[in-house]
């Protein structure tokens, strides 16, 4: 074996024990939450003095962020055509890969940016492009808000009518 190889894994074999050593197994199986309130809900849960990989560069991430839970559940209703890529509640941010809207012959996808619990329209930033990455027509993504939010809208009355 030459010295490189030997170094090689070396390296590799620190690296995996590193970073097997930065998380705890609990025994059960990872939680997905549907909504941004579950990702709150486990923040305060999860708060303790254990130390963690944050503590090596002085710190916690900003998991304080509030996301109107109106706008993110009418955004994944309106846009249920398009394959969700990911999305991170923390930052209220939904990314989709691309689809074709029913009716059209045309594939999009979209970003979505929820930046305020406040259920208005400054809260909500749609981004559209096409196939070829070009930017969507201003009418269309508009149109495309002006659903998100008709909706949001639909689910509070809904709410309170519980």
């Amino acid at each position: 074996m030459t010295l490189h190889k030997i170094i090689q894994t070396a390296l590799v074999g620190t690296l995996c024990l590193g970073v097997s050593a930065c998380g705890g197994s609990t025994g059960s199986a990872p939680k997905i939450a549907n909504s941004p309130e579950e990702f709150n809900d486990d923040i305060e849960a999860s708060r303790s003095n254990k130390s963690s990989f944050w503590d090596l560069f002085g710190g916690t991430p900003d998991q304080k962020v509030q996301v109107n839970r109106y706008l993110w559940n009418a955004s994944l209703d309106v846009l249920e055509f398009l394959p969700v890529q990911s999305v991170d509640p923390f930052t209220g941010v939904i990314v989709t890969g691309y689809g074709t809207p029913p009716g059209s012959g045309r594939a999009y996808r979209a970003t979505v940016h929820i930046k305020d619990p406040a259920l208005d329209a400054r809260s909500l930033n749609v981004s559209l492009q096409t196939k070829g990455g070009r930017p969507v027509n201003a009418s269309t993504t508009r149109a495309v808000e002006d659903a998100i939010l008709s909706r949001a809208r639909q689910l509070r009355i809904n709410d309170k009518n519980l």
